[in-house]
């Protein structure tokens, strides 16, 4: 374990080279920082660090740059995370707020995101099977047919067009929709097929025909993979980025949804909203970048994983506290819709 001066040193080492992405010798540090040593000092904790694997020389007579062990040892032993201004929550608050739906809010935040931590931003969408029905509406359209419109408690809203194979009228429609509410309303969406197996039993004979063909809509509705549909913004903010991974491989990975997936990770199930940080070799899908990401959901409840990639190089107290704040943020407008 490094003593109090060491990791100073260290954490100087770090915000030096986040900041101007060049090696850091001992004479800058000892002038830049308060680090109330001399410089021979300096010098002489720095040779340690980097004879435990915290720094390295990129070049011989340059000064030396964080290794991933570096990082991770200067994130775990942050004091705080940055937090953001007064300015800067209300401007996240007032543009998430005026979101008109829960694409709407997927898509303002991805954006957000990537604009306040100069990354990669990216965000699943709440998944279906921790979800619960709110409201089925079945709106006529004609005689034999009707649009399936799913709302979830997260604000989801899923619509299909049914064919019915006979014409009804306007009040049988109204009383198919009543049975479904009745039957569904604020159960899980993994419990629905379970619970609707006998609905059409509960209906008079003449509705039943109509009944499952739009069960059966509703089931194909419930089974696609939308645990999986994840978007991202700010891949343009890779272009001044330095990976010891090929630029070409962190593309390719950000179009594969099932490696955006993993690169989310998983939060223990304790501490859904725990922020979780995987810096370069941690992170087995794409070494050389990292991840800062986190759960948002209602409550307890985490519904999805949201945060960014970057290169190890990154601003880490900045980008923790943007991503914990959108994420709280989100939370609170889904608990609020």
């Amino acid at each position: 374990m490094l003593d109090e001066r060491k990791l100073a040193v260290l954490r100087a080492i770090v915000e030096d080279y986040v900041s101007t992405n060049e090696p850091v010798g001992s004479k800058a540090l000892a002038e830049r920082h308060n680090l109330k040593v001399s410089p021979a000092t300096v010098r002489n904790d720095m040779a340690a660090l980097e004879e435990e694997g915290y720094i390295t020389q990129p070049h011989t007579s340059a000064g030396r740059v964080p290794t991933d062990k570096g990082y991770r040892l200067f994130v775990d032993r942050l004091s705080q995370i940055k937090p953001l201004s007064g300015a800067e929550r209300r401007a996240i608050e007032t543009f998430l707020a005026g979101a008109v739906d829960l694409d709407d809010v997927v898509m303002r935040t991805v954006r957000l995101l990537a604009q306040l931590t100069r990354q990669v931003a990216v965000v699943q969408y709440p998944t279906l099977t921790r979800s619960t029905v709110r409201h089925v509406e079945l709106v006529p359209l004609s005689e034999r047919r009707v649009m399936l419109v799913l709302i979830t408690n997260t604000g989801r809203v899923e619509q299909r067009v049914v064919e019915l194979p006979e014409a009804l009228e306007d009040t049988r429609i109204a009383h198919l929709r009543a049975v479904l509410n009745s039957g569904l309303d604020g159960c899980q969406l993994s419990s629905v097929p379970e619970l609707v197996a006998d609905l059409p039993e509960r209906l008079p004979v003449e509705d039943r025909p109509a009944a499952a063909t739009i069960l059966s809509v509703l089931l194909e509705t419930l089974v696609e993979r939308y645990d999986e549909k994840i978007v991202f913004a700010g891949a343009a903010n890779l272009a001044g980025a330095d990976f010891s991974v090929g630029l070409r491989d962190v593309l390719e990975a950000l179009e594969e949804q099932v490696v955006l997936m993993r690169l989310l990770g998983e939060t223990s199930p304790d501490t859904p909203s725990a922020l979780t940080v995987r810096i370069g070799s941690e992170n087995p899908y794409l070494q050389g970048t990292s991840v800062v990401a986190t759960g948002y959901g209602l409550g307890d409840n985490q519904l999805a994983r949201l945060g960014v990639l970057g290169p190890t190089r990154m601003d880490y107290p900045v980008t923790m506290g943007a991503v914990r704040a959108v994420a709280r943020y989100v939370s609170q407008i889904l608990a609020a819709s």
